[in-house]
C-alpha cells in the first residue's frame, strides 16, 4: 500500500512515473539495459539527455538565450559555483530569508565580498524582506535568493526588481511548481529531489554570458561552461535521474503542463492553510503574503502534542511529517507529486487530532 509521504526531500514522486520506470527498469527501451547500466557516450542516453533539456525548456518556457545543464553535486555546491563562475567585479549580494539562503551567503563570502542586503532572521524567518533597488549595488555581479523557503515554509511574493544585476535564484523547492519568468532571473538552479526526481541530478538554467568568464580559481568541475560546451556531458552524469527526470517532465506535460499544476497546487495549499487558520488548535506563524504553497509548517499547543501528533500521524499512513530540527513542530512538503486526496486524508487526521487532545 502507497503511503503519503510529506518528506522536504527526498519527496515522493508521481506514481505514473514509478510505474514506468519500474516498467522498463531491467529493459530500458529494447535495449537490454537498466539506464543505470547505460553508457553516457551511447546513443539512448544522449537521447534522454537532449530530450529532457528540450522538454525543461518547453515546461519552463526558457529562452534560447539561456544555456540548460545537468550536473552533480545538489544545489548546496552552488552556492560555491556561484560565486566562482560570476565573480568579475569580486563583489555580490545576498537576502538572507532561511537556512539555505543563509549557508548560500556564508559560502560566498569565501570567494567574494558577499554582502547580506536584507535578512529575516530577526522574526524566525517567517516573512520575506521588501527589496527596493536602491539596496542593492549597482556594481555587484549578482543579487543572490532562495525563492522558497524549505524549512519555514516562505517564498517572494513576486520577484525582486534587481535591475542590470543578474538576479540569481535558489528554485530546489519550487521548480515547475507554478508558472515563472524566466527572462528575469539571470541564473536559477534547483537540485531535483523535491519535485522532479530522486537526488542525484541538480539544474542550473544561465543566461548566456554570465559564464564565460570563471574565476581562475574555479576548479574545472565547478565551471557551467564545461558542461555547457559539452551538454551536460562531459563526464560521467547522475544518469537515472536525468532519465527520473526526464519521465517526471513528460508526466508534467500530459495533464497540462505547468499552468496546470499550479492550479492544482494553489488549490492543495489553499486547502491545508484554510483549515488551519479557522482551527484554534493549529498554528501557522508565516506571514500570509509571503507563505509558501510547497511547504506548510504547523505547530500544535505544544511540543509534547507535536510529537504525538507526527507519531500517530506515522500510524495512519502520513509519513515525514516532523519538522525540521531547527523550528520544531510540523511541516508537510506538499510538491507537484502529493495527489489532493493526501491533503484531505491529512486534514482529516488534523481534525480528528485536535478533537482527541484538546
Amino acid at each position: 500500500m502507497r503511503i503519503y509521504n510529506f518528506s522536504a526531500g527526498p519527496s515522493m514522486l508521481p506514481l505514473p512515473v514509478l510505474e514506468k520506470v519500474q516498467k522498463g527498469l531491467l529493459n530500458y527501451n529494447d535495449t537490454g539495459m537498466s539506464v543505470m547500466e547505460m553508457s553516457h557516450r551511447s546513443k539512448p542516453y544522449e537521447a534522454i539527455n537532449a530530450e529532457a533539456e528540450i522538454l525543461l525548456r518547453e515546461l519552463m518556457g526558457i529562452p534560447k538565450d539561456y544555456d540548460v545543464i545537468f550536473i552533480q553535486g545538489g544545489a548546496s555546491t552552488q552556492f560555491e559555483a556561484i560565486p566562482l563562475n560570476m565573480c568579475k567585479n569580486k563583489t555580490a549580494d545576498y537576502v538572507v530569508t532561511g537556512v539555505f539562503a543563509e549557508k548560500a551567503a556564508k559560502e560566498a563570502v569565501k570567494f567574494t565580498d558577499a554582502k547580506v542586503i536584507a535578512n529575516s532572521k530577526d522574526k524566525a524567518f517567517t516573512y520575506i524582506p521588501e527589496i527596493k533597488k536602491g539596496m542593492i549595488n549597482k556594481n555587484a555581479d549578482y543579487l543572490h535568493i532562495c525563492y522558497n523557503n524549505t524549512i519555514v515554509g516562505t517564498k517572494f511574493a513576486s520577484i525582486p526588481d534587481s535591475g542590470s544585476v543578474p538576479l540569481v535564484a535558489d528554485f530546489s523547492s519550487c521548480i515547475l511548481s507554478e508558472t515563472t519568468d524566466v527572462s528575469k532571473f539571470g541564473v536559477i538552479y534547483a537540485g531535483a529531489q523535491k519535485n522532479i526526481a530522486p537526488a542525484g541530478v541538480t539544474i542550473v538554467i544561465a543566461k548566456k554570458g554570465l559564464s564565460d568568464n570563471p574565476s581562475p580559481a574555479c576548479p574545472t568541475m565547478l565551471q557551467w561552461k564545461t558542461q555547457i560546451e559539452q551538454s551536460s556531458l562531459y563526464n560521467t552524469p547522475p544518469g537515472f535521474s536525468t532519465y527520473v527526470a526526464l519521465e517526471v517532465f513528460k508526466w508534467l506535460k500530459s495533464i497540462g503542463g505547468v499552468k496546470a499544476i499550479e492550479k492544482i497546487n494553489k488549490d492543495k495549499a489553499k486547502m491545508l492553510y484554510d483549515f488551519i487558520d479557522n482551527s484554534k488548535f493549529y498554528n501557522n506563524k508565516v506571514e500570509k503574503k509571503n507563505r509558501s504553497i510547497m511547504n506548510v509548517p504547523f505547530v500544535s499547543p505544544s511540543e509534547e502534542l507535536d510529537n504525538k501528533f507526527v507519531s500517530e500521524a506515522i500510524k495512519n499512513g502520513l509519513i515525514a511529517l516532523k519538522g525540521h530540527r531547527l523550528v520544531g513542530g510540523m511541516r508537510a512538503s506538499i510538491y507537484n507529486a502529493m495527489p489532493v486526496d493526501g491533503i484531505k486524508k491529512l486534514i482529516e487526521f488534523m481534525k480528528d487530532f485536535e478533537k482527541n487532545n484538546k
